[in-house]
């Protein structure tokens, strides 16, 4: 585990106008906390630490004197305390100094991806005076953004599903063709198998899925096909595959995906309209990203999820638009960063740059779900597609 860089902290804190950051955990309820300040994220904690970073200045701890070694790998002086009566007053002492206080904490739980401090520790510190702000867009900046070697990671991992998607689509209509030598049959779930071996070969890892999903199956979003449940894929179908995965090593990042196609004819008139619908919102979105970035504008997660839902609401089907444009993507899946979303939260964190983000609108309806996924990456003066971009929907 990489540990903590106090310079560039303290140097994020001080150009954020914070006094401070101040972490706090118990029982690991802040990952985030373990993972910025390279501690050990299995240790034994049953006592609460807390250890504040002034934006100048050393580092001060606050320790049970039971587990009085617990953040002796970190820089600072050290404080104890056994009662809660000594606990109050350490952490007056320890901010005696500090009004405007940085912590994993979002206002209304806005952010609730950061809200990791209890109700009642931000009462006991308002008491004391401070101002406690968010420390969203620090998060981002030492969790999500990316080195140059975890970047070409994400590039690695897209060729390989990138070339493992367009064999899928191939690998569906011989197994349905008896005439090609395929048994004539096929389900869902012998296809998340197939794809699923195919990535293994690849030395790529994954959570949970892949997902594929026939006809109505493909308006649940989060459907995942299993060996007890699962549909048939016939000819006339709607098939949808969403396909993530990174490669078997610490630190790589996530490449995901999600594409749509039809088996054995033409899509449908209302098909088509929707694949329209949903592609123009992801280039609204993706477009909306390259211009800031071009133009070094800084841009706000909320404000890519706007380009897009704007494009679905005025195509008549926004009702049927049910989650975020897009979410952040690091060494997990669902990342730390920014997501695209002004939906399910009010996203106001920066997209930053050296970060790595899907773009994945969709149109749910009661016959047929469409999604049409995308990555992106960033630099200080650019962000782009890191992959293959669906331009039409599949004919198997």
């Amino acid at each position: 585990m990489a540990g903590m860089n106090l310079d560039a902290i303290q140097a994020a804190i001080l150009e954020a106008g914070f006094d401070g950051w101040l972490f706090y955990d118990h029982h690991h309820r802040d990952p985030l906390a373990a993972h910025i300040l390279g501690l050990d994220e299995k240790a034994h904690i049953t006592r609460r630490w807390y250890y504040f970073v002034p934006a100048v200045g050393d580092p001060r701890k606050l320790v049970h004197r039971i587990e009085q070694g617990r953040l002796d790998s970190l820089p600072g002086g050290k404080g104890l305390y056994s009662s809660w009566q000594e606990l109050a007053a350490g952490l007056e002492a320890m901010l005696f100094d500090a009004r405007r206080i940085a912590m994993q904490y979002s206002p209304n739980n806005a952010i609730m991806y950061v809200s990791m401090v209890d109700a009642g520790t931000v009462e006991f510190l308002r008491g004391l005076g401070k101002e406690i702000v968010s420390s969203a867009d620090l998060v981002s900046q030492f969790e999500a953004v990316l080195t140059e070697e975890q970047m070409v990671s994400h590039n690695v991992a897209q060729v390989a599903i990138d070339r493992i998607l367009a064999e899928a689509w191939r690998e569906m209509g011989r197994r349905l063709r008896p005439h090609v030598g395929g048994a004539g049959t096929l389900t869902e779930f012998e296809m998340v198998q197939w794809l699923s071996e195919a990535m293994r070969r690849e030395a790529l890892v994954w959570e949970n899925g892949p997902n594929v999903s026939a006809n109505a199956n493909s308006s649940d979003s989060h459907y995942e096909p299993t060996a007890e449940r699962h549909s048939p894929i016939c000819e006339d179908d709607f098939v949808l595959i969403d396909i993530w995965g990174r490669q078997a090593k610490a630190g790589s990042v996530y490449y995901d995906i999600t594409w749509t196609g039809v088996v054995g004819r033409e899509p449908s008139e209302m098909e088509e309209r929707v694949f329209e619908t949903v592609s123009k919102a992801r280039d609204a979105a993706i477009s909306t990203v390259e211009q800031a970035f071009a133009a070094g504008r800084p841009i706000y997660g909320y404000e890519g999820d706007d380009a897009a839902r704007a494009v679905i609401r005025e195509a008549g089907f926004g009702e049927f638009f049910t989650h975020r444009t897009g979410h952040n993507i690091a060494n997990e899946i669902h990342g730390p960063g920014a997501h695209l979303d002004n939906l399910e939260t009010h996203d106001v964190r920066r997209i930053l740059p050296y970060t790595c983000f899907s773009v994945e609108p969709g149109i749910y309806l009661p016959e047929f779900g469409i999604r049409s996924e995308i990555d992106m990456l960033t630099t200080p003066d650019k962000a782009w597609v890191t992959g293959r971009i669906q331009r039409e929907l599949v004919r198997i």
